[in-house]
């Protein structure tokens, strides 16, 4: 029977694009280790077994160029690891090459191309490689405390993984353990101990050893426990079912570094068992089919609800249909959430390719950058992670090319040679997702940027609109990335405009610069408030709003020529001691003038700056399907995006702070 192996193709792309992110993330540790002059055994381990798991799922779909080339890759890794984890740098950047060329023949598999062949070039880099250096011989009797017999049965890797344990802040150290039947009643076995002792250590090996018959060790057997430890002895000791004075430290004249207690690595046994039973995979175009429907749903019942809101102004009873009303809309919000669930993914694979893109930009620029990620357990909607991956994309470009200063320069002013760029992720609430990106290059030049725009600058939201403008760059000609004056300014367009979210930066001349970006966790559907002004109704994110204020109970100042002012001023209120500049939403979007005053006010915040629109009232709260406008021809600053709210007609998102902040630059601009 022929088997059609196409059917297997979207598996095999989705487990092949997985192994190929790990394979990256171990060479950039790898190359890491190789600058500080560490081998890394561990990762080169990691990388042999990704390149094996590759060659066997190209192999099982027939894609020949794959197999061999992930066989070439192979070889040379396993090379390195035999020789202790050491790859020089030009293997490093040939392997790394090879990597991006399977993903490149990937990406053409999964769009239906027809496979290219990979460079001539790069197959003569892998072939002029040589063997990676023995550089463990002295290592084996002058530093490690073990005997011949033991040495014997430890491989080079699993040696230099002993003798550097204190680069990863930690302690090689030796413990025995000799199966006796009364360990065994108490429950202590050669396996339980492993499993005890991997809770709190990494095990390098476990080597039997034949030992004459004791009261300790009746049956003439006995198991060293060679381990990488942060844990005190007390713990290890305690794990195994000794005394902490037979935890013997293996490595002498060398002291770890101080480092907080790290969470053991698994051991090769527990790795070969991983099981993904619990996992399936699912193409993204799934989720957005189930969540169309979902959003058909939720318009269904706004209508539904409409219905029944004038089925009881006409007298009939509603009861039980308010009641079932109610359960649907609490169905509907679970169903909502579980599907947001599946579509939710770590932003820690949204970073995960910055630290490649780092390696590039140094390598370019001559800079010595490290970068450090600390993403938590953070998710996000992969809809917006694949939006927003743009925006970070650029920051960290200008962070290079803008802010970094070279090694030489680093110097002279007192700081390490090696800049560092710090990117962080959080979750302030159930709502939106904060990151954070800092470096502690030379800042933003203010007087600089105020000479290129013309005008005083006098605050970091001001300084940050200048840099955001579009064709603004402070550097006379451009390089091969930035100096056109688009990246800050894609930047506000992705985070602002296209998620609805918040830029803000803080930055100081000759200490660094940081850009915190707020989005929402999903853009599609979102809780909103509905509200009437000059008989036109219109929503507004929950997210955005920050407080509603009845104008009857506030004081409104006015200018002296309110009267005759036709500007969207409608003047300032005083909310808990701050002064809030008020604007009219209708005057602000081109309506006819209001003939009633208005009742309410929503107020906006972001960052530090605040305003309020004045409109005639706030009708309610729910869920609103958006809908983006992709039509240049009908994007207008202020609206993000329009929605239905039941009654078949189109209702404008509002993107209140977006209109502010452009109707009073613009009348500042005018004064």
């Amino acid at each position: 029977m022929k088997v059609d192996l196409r059917e297997f193709l979207s598996a095999y792309v989705a487990e092949v694009d997985e192994q190929l992110e790990s394979a990256i993330a171990s060479l950039l540790e790898i190359e890491q280790h190789a600058r500080a002059g560490t081998p890394h055994p561990r990762a080169m381990r990691d990388l042999f077994r990704v390149l094996h798991t590759i060659k066997g799922l190209s192999a099982m779909v027939d894609v020949e160029p794959l197999v061999d080339l992930a066989h070439r890759l192979e070889a040379i890794v396993r090379q390195a690891d035999r020789s202790g984890g050491w790859l020089e740098t030009k293997a490093i950047d040939a392997v790394l090459a090879g990597v991006r060329a399977i993903e490149l023949g990937v990406k053409e598999l999964a769009e239906g191309k027809p496979l290219t062949a990979a460079p001539k070039a790069l197959y003569e880099a892998l072939d002029s490689l040589e063997p990676a250096e023995q550089k463990l011989g002295s290592l084996d009797h002058g530093q490690l405390d073990l005997d011949e017999t033991i040495v014997s049965k430890l491989a080079p890797f699993e040696l230099a993984s002993l003798v550097h344990a204190a680069d990863d802040g930690r302690r090689a150290v030796r413990a025995d353990f000799s199966p006796s039947p009364e360990k065994a009643a108490r429950g202590l076995s050669i396996n339980s101990v492993r499993e005890r002792v991997a809770a709190v250590a990494e095990i390098v090996k476990v080597v039997p050893l034949a030992v004459s018959p004791s009261k300790d060790a009746p049956g003439g057997l006995s198991f060293a426990l060679l381990l990488r430890a942060a844990a005190p002895d007390e713990e290890i000791a305690a794990a195994i079912g000794i005394a902490p004075a037979a935890v013997r430290p293996l490595v002498g004249g060398l002291v770890a570094k101080p480092a907080a207690s790290l969470a053991p690595e698994p051991d090769d046994d527990e790795l070969a068992v991983r099981s993904r039973r619990n996992v399936v995979r699912v193409d993204v175009a799934r989720l957005d089919d189930a969540m169309e429907h979902l959003s058909t749903l939720i318009v269904t019942r706004s209508r539904l609800a409409q219905s029944i809101r004038r089925l009881g102004l006409a007298g009939v009873n509603t009861r039980e249909l308010d009641e079932i009303m109610r359960d649907n809309a609490r169905q509907l919000r679970d169903l909502r959430a579980a599907i947001l669930r599946v579509r939710m993914i770590p932003v820690a694979e949204v970073l995960e390719r910055i630290p490649l893109i780092v390696r590039s930009l140094r390598r370019a620029s001559d800079k010595a950058v490290r970068v450090e990620i600390d993403a938590g357990d953070t998710e996000i909607d992969k809809g917006v992670a694949e939006r927003l991956f743009p925006a970070l994309v650029h920051i960290v470009r200008n962070a290079f090319d803008h802010a970094i200063e070279s090694p030489a320069r680093r110097r002279e002013l007192g700081k390490p040679d090696e800049a560092t760029l710090y990117i962080s992720s959080r979750s302030p609430s159930n709502a939106r997702v904060e990151l954070t990106i800092r470096d502690d290059g030379a800042g933003v030049d203010r007087a600089a940027v105020a000479r290129r725009v013309g005008r005083e600058i006098a605050s970091d939201d001001a300084l940050l609109d200048a840099i955001c403008a579009p064709g603004l760059s402070t550097r006379d000609e451009a390089t091969r990335t930035s100096g056109r004056g688009m990246g800050m300014d894609i930047v506000k367009r992705v985070v602002v405009d296209q998620l609805g979210g918040e830029l803000t930066m803080k930055t100081e001349l000759g200490v660094g610069t940081t850009f915190i970006l707020r989005v929402p966790l999903t853009i599609s559907i979102i809780e909103a408030f509905t509200l009437d002004c000059c008989a036109r109704r219109f929503v507004v994110p929950v997210s955005m709003v920050e407080e509603i204020i009845e104008l009857e109970r506030v004081r409104v100042h006015r200018g002296p020529h309110a009267a005759h002012d036709s500007s969207v001023r409608a003047g300032l209120i005083e909310r808990r001691g701050e002064a809030l500049p008020l604007l009219d939403l209708a005057a602000s979007l081109a309506m006819p003038a209001r003939e009633t005053p208005a009742l309410q006010a929503l107020v906006v915040r972001r960052g530090a700056s605040a305003m309020a629109f004045a409109l005639d009232r706030v009708v309610g709260q729910q869920e609103a399907v958006v809908r983006p406008l992709v039509d240049p021809l009908v994007t207008v600053a202020g609206v993000s995006g329009a929605t239905d709210l039941g009654d078949g007609k189109p209702t404008l998102v509002l993107d209140l702070f977006s209109l502010g902040a452009r109707l009073l630059s613009a009348k500042e601009r005018a004064a």
